[in-house]
Formats: structure tokens, C-alpha cells, sequence
């Protein structure tokens, strides 16, 4: 019987706003990106009302992603899916980001699955991982130890949050944890590759005394982010790399496990096997070079910057990454966390 799941990739959506920048243009090479100076994000992966992708390739081209999710949603998730489009917990469960931070963002905070349950919102527990960093760029995760909700307000009020907050220097290849509750911001000088729960809710606390593109200040939500705020946070956010045995002829290490991802950088050389995944989805993304995966018929080449979604169901793959060892980074649920 004919398998008919193949690499699919999809049209980028491209979301402008006040902190970005022209590096998905100029760095990637992005010419369908706006040719503005503030393009801020390509939501790679998305199935959003607000911002839904498109398949770009295949047999499927043109058809939306819930359109799929909805056909074959136990195929690409590889478990049983009642993809209702009236329930959306049963969307993709994941918003794969590129952001470009040309300015620091707002100073922000989002629930988490406990605190959206009881004030409302969508939890939103995210990571970053640095594609590029501005020699002195940092982001901003967490509060320090002791901080209140009485000092946390009086700070706001005062224009000077920021001393209350954990200030860490970034460099390419370093990825920062931002489970739903923790307090940050991306600093000026930040390109990442951002993963994250399907959600869209964020709570803006401080905004630096900028205005919008209307002149005015932009709303703020302090209220809602103290209820969603995490008081005592003395985790580290930024997580080492742990070795793991490889796949194949592809090596391979954890960046990172949540409840909600798993991130692993694959380095591959020549043309090597990628192991089916029938538990899981498997999103790649080029962190450096470009390379082509096939399967099933389909060959689809992954630029640098860019991204394709493996069905559960597709099975094994070809991976192909010509003249140099291509980084790739496997963004799975952590069920796959054994394959």
C-alpha cells in the first residue's frame, strides 16, 4: 500500500512589529519576506487562526494546516487525534518561530497550564535557541531572588524593572528555557529559533517608554501578569547540551526537554538514514547550510533558516547534506524521546 505522507514544508507566515529587524531578509536570504525594517517573525510552523500555515509542496500544496490536521491528524501526530476544528486543544500542538530582535522586546509573561486554567489564556511555556548574537546581546529570564509583588509593581511604576531581573549574555548556540510564568524579554541584537506551546497569549508589563506605530504607548497587562507570574523561579534558564548515542550515522544531542518539546541537534555528513518516528512528528530545521530530505517520492530542500515537518506516519527518510556537515535541530514530543 502507497504511503502518501511526505516532507511537507510550509509557506512562512511574516509578522512585523516594533523591535524588528531586515535579518530574514538579508541573513537568510528570505526574499518573500516583507522588505521592512521591522519584519520580526516568520511563524514557520503554525496552526493559528491568527497566522495559519500553508502546505508549499506536494500533493497537498495549497491546503491549509488544519485543513490537514483535520484529514490526517493521527497520521502526522502518530497517536489517535479528534481533530474537531471547534476544539482548539486539538490543534498541532506546537508554534515554531523565527524572530528577529533588532530592539529588546517588552518586558512579558505568559501562564502557564495551572494559572491559564484559573485566570484564563493559553499556557505558554517556550524555549530559545541563538542562531546569530550582537557581540554584547543578552536576554532577560527570570527574577531575582526576593522579589515581591509589591516591589515587582513598585518598580514598574518607578521605570527601573530591570535591576529585578537576570540578565544573561547570549552567543550562537545557546538555548534559554521560558517555562509559562517566568518573567522576560529578548534583548537588541537576538536571532533565534524559538519553540513554543500553540499559543498566542502575553501579558506586557514594561515596554522601555516606547510608543506603537500610532505614537501612543502600547498596552500593558500588569494585572493579569501578576496573577501568572512565578514569584519563587530560582531555576537557571539557560541549559547545557547533554550528549546522546546517535541515529544512525547521524549524531545527535539534547538541547532540550520539556513536557511540551524535545530538541535535539543532529549533525549530519553525505547522505544518511533518519530513523521513522511513529510516535511522534518530526520537525527539522537548517541551522547552518542546506540540505534535502526525501521520502516517499518527495525531495524538498531545507535552506539555512528554514524548516520542514515529518508526518509520524511517513516513516524512514534520506537525508542529504552536500560538501559539509549540516546542524540540523529535531524539534519531536518527548514520547519520541527514545527513537
Amino acid at each position: 500500500m502507497e504511503n502518501i505522507f511526505y516532507p511537507l514544508r510550509f509557506t512562512p507566515i511574516y509578522q512585523t512589529y516594533i523591535w524588528g529587524g531586515a535579518k530574514l531578509r538579508e541573513s537568510l536570504g528570505r526574499t518573500d519576506a516583507p522588505a521592512s525594517e521591522t519584519c520580526a517573525e516568520s511563524w514557520e510552523i503554525s496552526d493559528r487562526d491568527d497566522g495559519m500555515g500553508a502546505i508549499a509542496n506536494g500533493r497537498w500544496k495549497g491546503m491549509t494546516f488544519r485543513e490537514l490536521m483535520v484529514a490526517y491528524g493521527d497520521e502526522i501526530m502518530g497517536r489517535p487525534w479528534d481533530a474537531d476544528p471547534n476544539r482548539p486543544q486539538d490543534r498541532f500542538p506546537l508554534l515554531i518561530k523565527v524572530l528577529d530582535a533588532a530592539k529588546t522586546l517588552s518586558v512579558q509573561v505568559h501562564p502557564n497550564d495551572a494559572t491559564a486554567q484559573q485566570y484564563g489564556g493559553e499556557a505558554k511555556t517556550e524555549m530559545w535557541y541563538v542562531l546569530e548574537a550582537d557581540p554584547e546581546a543578552v536576554v532577560y529570564c527570570g527574577l531575582k531572588e526576593g522579589v515581591t509583588p509589591e516591589a515587582f509593581r513598585a518598580a514598574i511604576d518607578e521605570n527601573r524593572l530591570e535591576e529585578w531581573m537576570k540578565t544573561i549574555p547570549v552567543k550562537a548556540g545557546d538555548a534559554i528555557f521560558v517555562p509559562g510564568g517566568r518573567v522576560h524579554a529578548i534583548g537588541a541584537g537576538c536571532f533565534l529559533l524559538e519553540v513554543q506551546q500553540n499559543s498566542n497569549t502575553t501579558y506586557r508589563i514594561y515596554d522601555w517608554g516606547r510608543v506603537g506605530h500610532d505614537g501612543k504607548p502600547r498596552e500593558l497587562h500588569i494585572d493579569k501578569a501578576l496573577e501568572v507570574t512565578l514569584w519563587n523561579d530560582p531555576d537557571n534558564a539557560l541549559t547545557p547540551p547533554e550528549p546522546k548515542p546517535p541515529l544512525g550515522d547521524i549524531s545527535r544531542e539534547q538541547v532540550m526537554k520539556s513536557p511540551y518539546f524535545l530538541l535535539e541537534k543532529l549533525s549530519a555528513t553525505g547522505t544518511v538514514t533518519l530513523p521513522a518516528s511513529p510516535e511522534s512528528f518530526q520537525v527539522l530545521f537548517a541551522i547552518d547550510g542546506e540540505f534535502t530530505v526525501s521520502a516517499n517520492g518527495e525531495h524538498v530542500k531545507v535552506p539555512r533558516g528554514s524548516s520542514v515537518l515529518l508526518p509520524a506516519a511517513m516513516g524512514e527518510a534520506q537525508l542529504l547534506a552536500e560538501g559539509k556537515t549540516v546542524n540540523i535541530m529535531r524539534i519531536t514530543e518527548p514520547r519520541a524521546a527514545a527513537n
